[in-house]
């Protein structure tokens, strides 16, 4: 069973910057260099919506309100995922999740339909 476990969340004021990381281990059939990785998260109240994707060929994809402030990397000789964050903004407060997945079914990148495994996520708070 495939685990992702974030870190990196914290409590900051609007302009500051972030990493967030997320290790995954647990890998059956397929090896990490081989998921599609992203970063979703969710504000109170509010559906959990997809910030940014790393496929396993490199290609990104963001959010269009990220874009240009987020920097998704991953590193799979650590099998680690990053996602630096810039200018952070209030209204990018949320829990972060990275989730991952294998066969390419259920949606674009960015759509929570098509990952198969999450992590607890790790908790964004940007004060004003």
């Amino acid at each position: 069973q495939v685990q992702l476990v974030e870190s990196g969340g914290d409590s900051v004021q609007a302009g500051g910057s972030l990493t967030l990381s997320c290790v995954a281990s647990g890998f059956m059939h397929h090896t990490y260099n081989t998921y599609c990785m992203a970063w979703f998260r969710q504000a109170p109240g509010k559906a959990r919506e997809g910030v940014a994707a790393i496929e396993s060929v490199g290609r990104t994809s963001y959010a269009d309100s990220v874009k240009g402030r987020f920097n998704i990397s991953r590193d799979n000789s650590k099998n680690t995922l990053y996602l630096e964050i810039h200018n952070l903004k209030p209204e990018d407060t949320g829990m972060y999740y990275c989730a991952a997945d294998a066969w390419g079914t259920g949606g674009t990148v960015l759509e929570r339909a098509r990952y198969n495994f999450w992590g607890q996520g790790t908790q964004v708070t940007v004060s004003p």
